[in-house]
């Protein structure tokens, strides 16, 4: 099947068929799928959504409905490293709004922009799961909590929150 799918690379077939092994029906492995081509290129764009939809037996229109309901899910091109800044309710009251400020005025980047070097792209998230902890905020793969304006210098360039 891989010959009628080009979009996608040998990699990227091989890894969501091991996917579709472990599963009863191929349309269970859609959000693996898409985190496996979102892995290789940084997104998921359209012309890739009905790749994974036509080697899963599935709709495009399916598969981008599972997409855009998923927030990790990044159907745009981001930067090399995502910011999900939680807004949540629990965030909200702990000063997030305040964490947005300052890293919009630091990256000169609103909700949904990549910086100009490509570095950053500002994505606000509903919830992360850390609300004991709030703010909080993922940068990559990395959770940082109780956060404050003091902390953001060190984490946007790669560093930790003092």
């Amino acid at each position: 099947m891989s010959s009628v799918i080009p979009t996608l690379s040998p990699e990227e077939i091989a890894e969501i068929e091991h996917e579709v092994s472990l599963v009863p029906r191929k349309d269970g492995a859609a959000i693996d799928a898409m985190l496996i081509v979102q892995r290789h290129r940084g997104w998921v764009s359209d012309e890739s959504i009905r790749a994974i939809a036509a080697l899963l037996e599935m709709s495009a229109e399916e598969l981008d409905g599972i997409a855009t309901f998923y927030n990790l899910i990044f159907r745009q091109p981001v930067g090399e490293k995502v910011i999900l800044l939680c807004d949540s309710v629990s965030c909200w009251l702990r000063g997030c709004d305040a964490v947005k400020a300052a890293i919009s005025d630091k990256l000169g980047v609103d909700y949904g922009e990549t910086t100009a070097d490509g570095r950053f792209t500002l994505l606000p998230v509903p919830c992360l799961g850390a609300c004991d902890r709030a703010p909080v905020m993922m940068v990559g793969d990395d959770l940082h909590t109780h956060l404050d304006e003091a902390d953001l210098a060190a984490l946007l360039a790669g560093g930790e929150p003092s």
